[in-house]
């Protein structure tokens, strides 16, 4: 979205394995890890709050100190949360559009998504959560095809920050990417 060079090195997972091939270049022998310059960054808010130092100018966080607070904070809270949400309906871009009964605790996490959207539209005026794309989109766009796919919610907020995110090039260069990867990882599927 920042219009950034860089290079993918794709992985397939080995879950039976346990991924060891990870540990070849993440410490943690998780992704996703970023190697730029010698530097090596795991956890996606790490490499998110790298790429904002690196790159100043891009405004990887709204420049207003209380929005950035807020940005971050709703980053953090989808970081380290919506397990429920996360375990039952994990994200694939190959998986069939079709409603998926959940939990009520994966229909809170839900709830929680749809009131952050809200909150954070109403008062940026969108069309992304901070009015321009920042890291808070970045760590909610998984969130976006969970929604579509597994037919979570019907709020018109929903709609509305679902057809900015997936209006984007990055967006349909991310969905195509996914939808080519051969490999199921029987352990992930809903």
């Amino acid at each position: 979205m920042k219009e950034i060079e860089f290079q993918e090195n794709l992985w397939p997972f080995d879950m039976a394995g346990g991924n060891r091939h990870f540990e070849e270049f993440s410490p943690t022998g998780k992704v996703p890890c970023l190697v730029d310059d010698g530097i090596t960054v795991w956890e996606s808010l790490a490499i998110l709050e790298y790429l904002h130092d690196k790159f100043p100018d891009y405004r990887f966080w709204p420049n207003d100190i209380q929005q950035r607070a807020n940005a971050r904070s709703v980053s953090n809270e989808m970081h380290g949360g919506f397990l429920d949400l996360r375990g039952e309906c994990p994200m694939n871009m190959n998986r069939r559009v079709e409603a998926l009964p959940i939990s009520d605790g994966a229909r809170k996490d839900v709830d929680r998504i749809v009131e952050i959207w809200d909150q954070c539209l109403n008062n940026s005026g969108g069309p992304f959560l901070f009015g321009e794309f920042t890291n808070a989109d970045a760590m909610f766009a998984p969130v976006v095809n969970r929604f579509d796919i597994y037919r979570l919610s019907d709020a018109d907020v929903v709609s509305r920050y679902s057809n900015a995110m997936t209006s984007t090039s990055p967006w349909h260069e991310w969905e195509e990417a996914g939808r080519t990867e051969t490999w199921i990882v029987e352990e992930d599927e809903a």
